[in-house]
């Protein structure tokens, strides 16, 4: 008898256990270690008021989209030498989820 298979985590769920304890994704939540995701697409890197970016972002010009969020997402430090975010996902469909839910919900 085969075994049944499980539904892969939502990219909600991925959001939740895997960027939540660091990033917001709404305007009414308390600021958090990194910047709020909420209206990242197309929002030029760096730029969440209020918030203090580590040296590299300053360098940077140009704004998030899938491509951009992919790559970062696979190796921060490569975008951004000397970015703090110790977070880094190796598997391309989480990585596709996360962006997805990110890009749905805005």
């Amino acid at each position: 008898m085969p075994l049944p298979q499980s539904t892969p985590p939502s990219g909600q769920d991925l959001f939740k256990r895997q960027c939540a304890a660091c990033h917001t994704a709404t305007t009414s939540e308390p600021k958090r270690q990194g910047p709020t995701l909420f209206g990242v697409f197309g929002r030029k890197v760096g730029s969440v008021p209020d918030f203090k970016y580590s040296a590299g972002f300053s360098k940077a010009d140009w704004a998030w989209d899938e491509q951009k969020l992919d790559a970062w997402l696979a190796d921060p430090q490569a975008m951004i030498p000397g970015a703090i975010m110790p977070y880094r996902q190796a598997k391309p469909e989480v990585r596709t989820a996360i962006i997805q839910y990110l890009k749905d919900m805005h």
